[in-house]
Order: structure tokens, then sequence, then C-alpha cells
């Protein structure tokens, strides 16, 4: 399967493309789209659905996954990231493809067995797992791939339940 995992956020979302049969995982592409804090916050978000939309295009995932919504303090923040998450929910949509939501603590115990995990500790999983030379540098694209990986290794397992 190939899954388009999705960090969603307003400055930088992260994405990240992979090919796994559920416990092998090879890295297709990652990266992030970057926006500009001075555009109109209307402008920035139609830059993320322009290039998501490519990237589907592109790549052709079959399945897509997105973290879920965390608590912020910060009521601000908290509603600009819903809406990018909307933009991202709508493309995926458009496209066809199936959609899956974790919470950031699914991600983490799924990539690295501790739900409370650092930054950097789902940098090296994600390394790990995809079997790359060096770290993933963007914590964006690194935590989109984390998501990736999460939603096949969750399939799989949904997937082998169902046979028995």
């Amino acid at each position: 399967m190939r899954v388009l995992g999705i960090d969603c956020g307003s400055a930088r979302t992260g994405y990240g493309i992979i090919d796994s049969d559920g416990r092998r995982h090879r890295m297709v592409a990652a990266g992030a789209i970057r926006t500009s804090a001075q555009a109109p916050f209307e402008k920035r978000l139609l830059k993320i659905a322009g290039e998501l939309r490519a990237l589907l295009r592109e790549h052709a995932p079959d399945r897509a996954a997105v973290e879920g919504v965390f608590y912020s303090a910060n009521v601000q923040t908290a509603l600009k990231l819903a809406q990018v998450r909307g933009v991202a929910l709508l493309v995926v949509a458009e496209a066809g493809v199936a959609l899956a939501e974790y919470s950031p603590l699914e991600v983490k115990t799924s990539v690295v067995g501790y739900g409370r995990a650092e930054k950097a500790q789902v940098q090296l999983m994600v390394q790990s797992l995809l079997k790359l030379d060096r770290p993933i540098e963007s914590e964006d694209a690194a935590d989109a791939l984390a998501v990736a990986i999460c939603h096949a290794t969750h399939e799989a397992t949904r997937a082998r339940i169902e046979r028995v």
C-alpha cells in the first residue's frame, strides 16, 4: 500500500509518502509545504491545498492519514491548525483517497512505543524503520512519515484480524 501522511501546520505542513506491506516500509517522498507568515491566511491555505493536490497526483497514494487535533492553550493557533486540517481533509476527499486520523499519542506509541516520546525520538525511529542513512532533517516531514507508518501498521493489523 502507498500511504500519504500529513502533519498539518499553517507555517509548515509536513508530508511523507511511504510504500508499505505493514511490516516493512520504504520512503517514497517527504518534505514540508512552507508558507509565508506575511501572506494572507487564505493564500496560505490555497498554497497548502495546491501542493497537496500535486502530491496526490504525482504519487497516487492508496490511503492518507493525518494527525488529529491536539489540545492547545492558544485558541488562535488551534483555530488555524483546524483550518489547515480542513483543507487537507477536503483535498484528500476530492482525490477519492481513503483517510484515517490518529492522535499524537497513537502515532508516537505506534512508531516509538511510548506515547510521550520527544520529537528527536520520533525522528530516530522513523530513520530506523525506513532504514535511512540519517534522520529526516525536517521535524514536520518526520512527523508526517510517522503518521504514514502508524497508518500502515494499523491497516496491516486490521487486515490480519479480519482474516482470522
